[in-house]
This record gives structure tokens, sequence and C-alpha cells, in this order.
């Protein structure tokens, strides 16, 4: 990962960041900073890296972005920071972050430098058990003056015995005040209903909300649900239909919509509330059985991985439809 030059804190996280600047250099050497997607964390993270390496860092508890610290991470060739992630290559869903990679973290660790040394890793999710285990080692001793950042969406996903060796930093505990005043700054445009509908899809995280203000298939909704319910009633063109959307769209794009509106019908058929907030689902949701919806909503998962094996998406969703029309 890059450093990037707009990393900087959002108002929620404020809290956090008068924590650790305050406790710092008394805070341990093992850092965890979770949250869900879309809450800032890793903009947060890389603002605490540039703040723990820079040279003036005590002068207004910022980094100052000029010292030869902060200039040598903008130029990305800052000799005291490594970045740990899942290869390049392989960003698949599932993808792990080897333990060749943190066993090449020793000379790093055990060097001794000026000033303070920073690994990421990111996401600490990817670890599998070799790589945590390896990873162990350098926790339990790692060198002076180093700091060891995990970032994860879903903490309780790592290891009990890495979790353990960490302090927990939640960066995703936003206000519903908080939320609004971002989103009214940013989305001047979008009144309460529009700002509401957002927040609902985006697990209220207003970084991913104003992310979903952006896409194609937001305003697309309504329409591909009347071609959905064309299918189940009129029982045919499952073939034109797929043609359609797959013009319409991208695949990513469609399938982020259509597991909105899948996960939608499996709430209303639980008496739980809908993310789509604007749309009338009741119709189409009689149409299917709770067993049918959960079947659909695997195959989706599984189209994806075929997509990422370089399936077709017109044959994807040709076959999505046809299901769809079957009931």
């Amino acid at each position: 990962m890059p450093f990037d030059v707009n990393a900087q804190i959002y108002p929620w996280q404020q809290q956090v960041w008068d924590t650790l600047t305050g406790r710092f250099p008394k805070l341990g050497h093992g850092l965890l900073f979770y949250g869900k997607k879309g809450c800032g964390k890793e903009a947060f993270a890389q603002y605490f890296l540039a703040w723990v390496l820079c040279a003036n860092r005590d002068v207004n508890n910022v980094p100052c972005g000029e010292c030869g610290s902060c200039l040598w991470l903008k130029s990305d060739t800052h000799p005291n920071y490594v970045y740990i992630s899942t290869d390049e290559d392989n960003k698949k869903q599932n993808a792990k972050i080897k333990i060749e990679k943190i066993r090449d973290l020793l000379p790093f660790v055990q060097q001794t430098v000026d000033g303070w040394r920073v690994i990421v890793i990111e996401p600490a999710e990817a670890l599998n058990i070799a790589s945590a285990n390896a990873l162990l080692k350098t926790l339990e001793e790692p060198g002076d003056r180093v700091v060891i950042i995990l970032l994860a969406a879903h903490y309780l996903k790592l290891p009990a015995t890495i979790r353990s060796r960490l302090q927990h930093f939640a960066l995703d505990r936003i206000s519903v005040a908080q939320a609004d005043s971002y989103l009214s700054e940013h989305l001047p445009d979008h009144d309460a209903t529009q700002k509401q509908l957002l927040m609902n899809l985006s697990n209220q995280m207003p970084l991913q909300a104003m992310q979903l203000a952006e896409t194609e298939w937001l305003n697309k909704r309504q329409e591909f649900l009347t071609d959905w319910q064309k299918l189940v009633t009129q029982k045919n063109m499952p073939m034109a239909i797929a043609t359609k959307w797959n013009k319409a769209l991208s695949f990513g794009d469609f399938a982020q919509m259509f597991e909105y509106l899948l996960s939608d019908l499996i709430c209303v058929k639980l008496n739980q509330q809908v993310k789509n907030s604007d749309l009338d689902l009741s119709g189409l949701s009689e149409q299917y059985t709770l067993e049918f919806l959960f079947t659909v909503y695997s195959d989706l998962q599984q189209a994806k991985q075929y997509i990422e094996q370089n399936v077709q998406s017109n044959l994807v969703l040709d076959q999505l439809c046809i299901k769809l029309m079957n009931i």
C-alpha cells in the first residue's frame, strides 16, 4: 500500500487518536485497529504511522508533512516502514498472507536503527495458521522501538493467541449526529431520505455511504426489480433480461445490487428491517420460499468465484435469471 498523502483522522476517531498519542510511547508494540468497512481505519492507521515516524510530531501532535521521514513516506521509500498484505496477483476473496512474508520481518525487527520502525499488516484476517504463529514470535520478542499495527474488519476472525497480545482500538464507533454532519457536509445535494437510504445500505458507515452515492446501480434497483417481477410472473425471456443487465452494469456492480435486494427479500421473510427502505419487496418475497432464497444467495457467492476464474459474466447471469424464473 503506497502511503496515502490524504491520510487523516475522521471526527469519530478523535478520541482514539488522543488516547494513542497521549500514551505513546508507553503503548505496547502490538496494536489492533478494527472496524467495519467504510469507517476510515486505513486512513487513520496511515496518519498514525506518519505521526510515529515524524521528526516533528510533538509540535502540533500531527505529522508535519515536511521532515525527511514524512517526505520518505510520501515518496514510498521509507526504510523504517513495512507494509504486508496478500499478494497483488492474489487478491481473490480468500487470499492469505503467506508465512514467508512474516518470516522476512525478522531482520527488520531485530536490526538496530535510529528512530521508530512501523509494520502494518492488512487485512489481519488474511493471516493463515502458519503466518499467525510466525507473527506470534515477533509479537513476543520485538526489537526496540517497533510498532506493529494490524488492521481488521472482523477482529474475532483473528486467532485468540494473536488478539491477546494486542491492544484493541475500535475505529467505527460513529454516532448518528457525527454521521449526519459528515454526510451533510460531503453530500449537500442529498435530502434526509436519500442520506438515510445510503446509511442503511452502508452498514451506517459514512465513508461507505459516500462511495455508494457514486455507484451506477443505485438508481437502477427499481428497474431491475420490475424485470425480476416479470421473470416470475410471465415466465419467459430470461436470456433477454440477462443480456440487458450484462450490458447495463459490470458484474461487480450487478452482484452488489443483487446481493442487497436478495438479503432484503430474506429479511422480509424473517420479519426483519430491510435496507432498501424506498422499495416495495413484499410482492416478490411471496413468490419464493426462504430455503430457495438462501440457495440463490449461495449460488451468487459461487458465481463471484467463477467470474474470478474468468467465466463469462453473461453465462453466469443467464443461469441466474433461469433459476429466478423457475420457482
